[in-house]
């Protein structure tokens, strides 16, 4: 091979890794918080093999509670990865909240699992009543990180119909009104 061609190799090496990046931040970063989300209201169907499903993990929060996925199943499930120290998490928390209160008598369930950092319980708990958290808080353990692929940025939100199937993926802050336009249509989904 010669110089000139292992050359134009390597610059459209670099070309098609550019784009793949910015294709992926498009997709991945660039979503606006404020921005309307729409999901149809139709049956959610039970996830299959080759979709994005809640995984089968256990979920044990602060008080104790453990949700399996056996008791997730039928309803809308949002999963949220936040630390006490990230900026956008202490935005979202009250929203997040909010819809929470508003929705979880309709099968909603919020799932707040902590990462990157391990309060004690005390410090944790002034934490929760201090930002109004209201929502279950699951300490990340290696099941859970693995099942979701480590998330790196913070936070991280995913949301899940009631058929278990991944319908929703965003990392930053989600707003009241966003998460609640996501959820609503999801509530209306018949079990």
């Amino acid at each position: 091979m010669n110089t000139s061609t292992s050359t134009k190799t390597l610059i459209g090496l670099l070309v098609a890794g550019c784009v793949g990046l910015v294709i992926f931040l498009f997709v991945h970063v660039s979503d606006d918080p404020r921005r309307p989300i729409s999901i149809g209201t139709a049956k959610a169907a039970a996830c299959t093999a080759g979709e994005r499903c809640l995984p089968d993990v256990t979920y044990v929060d602060t008080n104790g509670v453990a949700y399996t996925r056996k008791d997730l199943l039928g309803k809308v499930v949002v999963v949220n990865f936040w630390a006490t120290w990230c900026k956008p998490c202490l935005k979202e928390i009250p929203d997040f909240s909010h819809v929470y209160e508003r929705t979880r008598a309709q099968g909603v369930i919020f799932l707040g699992i902590l990462t990157s950092d391990t309060p004690d319980e005390d410090t944790l708990l002034n934490f929760q009543s201090d930002h109004e958290m209201t929502y279950p808080v699951i300490r990340a353990n290696s099941d859970i990180l693995v099942s979701y692929n480590y998330p790196e940025s913070l936070p991280t939100t995913i949301v899940f119909d009631r058929g278990g199937k991944e319908v929703f993926n965003r990392v930053g802050a989600v707003s009241d009104k966003a998460l609640s336009d996501l959820i609503n249509p999801l509530i209306a989904q018949p079990r």
